[in-house]
């Protein structure tokens, strides 16, 4: 069971759609934040999504990326510049102290003044290996589980750089963030089909992970 009960924000990042490949938009690219930033239902003032069907809304509001990863990835892909600043993953919050296996479906954290409730993984997409240049971006994440987490947001408020994220609530102990990841996204579904059952009837799992639980429970 996660003991970990909390993380710092070190750095807030915000972005807004620009062209990205072709006639492709997006907004990954983002920038960090001085001073305080709103925290609205939709996530933090000043970022944007350019696909609102596959990014962004009330499950995906706030997108978390653990710092504490960067050095592995260092270590795979050494010299590449996106890790000499936090945002390499279009993250809004570049966080320290706890990671995918740390963090559970439905804890809920204060954010500033506010509180964000986690509601799945992030599932990559082409466009984080046409960011770095390299084919198997993407492949990585899917193995590795680490993804990144999003949140919707539960009470909005003000947040800075520099806040710790307190876990007020653990209602789901034992529905890591890894171990859905895994389950849905990572193929685990196959030698887990009772657990990927239970993943459909979850309701504070994101309505689309949950739908794929129940795709993938047939």
């Amino acid at each position: 069971m996660p003991a970990l009960s909390s993380m710092i924000a070190q750095t807030l990042l915000v972005g807004l759609p620009r062209p990205f490949r072709g006639n492709d938009h997006s907004a990954i690219a983002k920038a960090a934040v001085a001073g305080p930033v709103r925290v609205g239902w939709l996530g933090l003032e000043g970022d944007g999504v350019a696909d609102p069907v596959h990014h962004g809304g009330w499950d995906k509001a706030v997108h978390l990326y653990a710092q504490d990863h960067y050095d592995w990835w260092r270590d795979r892909r050494p010299g590449h510049p996106l890790w000499d600043a936090p945002g390499a993953f279009g993250e809004n919050i570049a966080s320290r102290g706890m990671t995918e296996t740390d963090i559970c479906v439905g804890d809920r954290f204060t954010f500033g003044s506010a509180i964000l409730e986690v509601s799945h993984g992030r599932q990559p997409c082409w466009k984080l290996d046409y960011r770095f240049g390299v084919r198997d971006i993407s492949a990585t994440i899917v193995k590795s589980a680490r993804c990144g987490v999003y949140f919707r947001v539960i009470r909005e408020g003000e947040a800075a750089a520099g806040d710790v994220m307190t876990l007020l609530e653990r209602p789901q102990p034992s529905w890591t963030v890894e171990r859905v990841f895994r389950l849905l996204i990572g193929g685990g579904h196959k030698r887990d089909p009772e657990s990927v059952a239970a993943l459909s009837t979850l309701t504070v799992l994101a309505e689309a992970w949950r739908s794929r639980a129940a795709q993938l429970a047939r």
